[in-house]
């Protein structure tokens, strides 16, 4: 196990690596003078010559990415441009809202969609099996900002149960859950499909084996043989794709954040775009790849230590 977890650990290093080597090459390849975008116009050519020392924008690429890595391995992710601030404080105060909307809206699909596999494996081609496929399908298929902008008109503004913008009051917590509910709805309505999907067809392959039709030959009851049994191995892809979807939610709630005006590394990404403020846009980029590969590699070591097959396998 220890040397699965060491081989993982080591994968995800040089993953974050290439991420951050591609996000340097992408805003380099940005069109524009980022002196002449964070100074203005009007600024002068020694304050340009002056700004462009201090942030090492007159040294060769090869040695901005030397300082760019260093400086992110030690936490230091710039300086925003305009207001002075370190990038690092204002994407952790930005982080919290997307890791909750993201915890949110996968916790009430893993809810729903894990129960919905298992009683559709447990009665194949039944009405319940026939009607379960044909909504996760239609989730599956309905893109996010879709949802996102039907339960904004149907839940807020033409019934009203539901609040329409912002994140509640900061020092109020049911206030706070109460506006996260239509958010959470939107970004998770999609995942409910895949879970479902995904979990009946782990279980009809499991309910198979050999050791299931011994338990059923032993006279065990359907709940022990189902539930005990057969869900606790046709979990196992399913933990994978909840920490791939906990990750794709990182970066995929973005349309929520902006249809619903909540703060969050999405909007914070949106909004530095539109500005032009790269050393931001890089920062808030960088945190959510690195947490996707983090999230990721810690669903990798709870199947690995849950099924031996796995970690002898690499």
């Amino acid at each position: 196990m220890w040397i699965y977890a060491l081989k993982r650990c080591g994968l995800a290093v040089v993953i974050v690596f290439c991420a951050l080597a591609a996000l340097f090459a992408l805003l380099h390849m940005i069109p524009g003078d980022p002196v002449s975008i964070a100074l203005g116009p009007r600024a002068t050519p020694e304050v340009q010559a002056r700004y462009a020392e201090k942030m090492h924008l007159d040294e060769p690429l090869v040695v901005q990415f030397g300082i760019f890595v260093g400086n992110a391995i030690t936490g230091d992710l710039g300086m925003d441009v305009f207001s002075e601030r370190s990038v690092t404080l204002i994407v952790l105060d930005q982080l919290p809202f997307t890791i909750v909307l993201a915890l949110a809206g996968l916790g009430w699909a893993v809810i729903l969609g894990i129960p919905l596999g298992c009683l559709s494996a447990v009665r194949p081609n039944s009405w319940l099996d026939r009607v379960t496929g044909l909504v996760s399908v239609g989730t599956i298929a309905v893109p996010s900002f879709l949802v996102s902008i039907w339960s904004l008109l149907v839940f807020s503004v033409m019934l009203g149960w539901l609040p329409v913008l912002g994140a509640g009051d900061p020092g109020d917590l049911g206030d706070q859950i109460y506006h996260l509910i239509l958010p959470a709805f939107a970004v998770g309505l999609g995942w409910v499909g895949y879970l479902a999907r995904l979990v009946r067809a782990s279980m009809l392959e499991v309910m198979g084996e050999n050791y299931i039709r011994a338990a059923w030959a032993f006279g065990l009851p359907r709940r022990t043989v189902v539930y005990r049994y057969a869900l606790k191995v046709a979990i196992l892809p399913t933990i994978t794709l909840i920490g791939i979807g906990f990750g794709n939610l990182l970066s995929g709630t973005v349309f929520a954040e902006i249809i619903f005006s909540r703060p969050g590394l999405g909007k914070l990404i949106f909004d530095m775009v539109m500005n032009r403020n790269f050393p931001v846009v890089q920062g808030a980029v960088l945190v959510t790849a690195a947490l996707y590969v983090v999230v990721a590699l810690v669903a990798d070591l709870v199947v690995a230590w849950t099924d031996p097959r796995v970690r002898e396998s690499l």
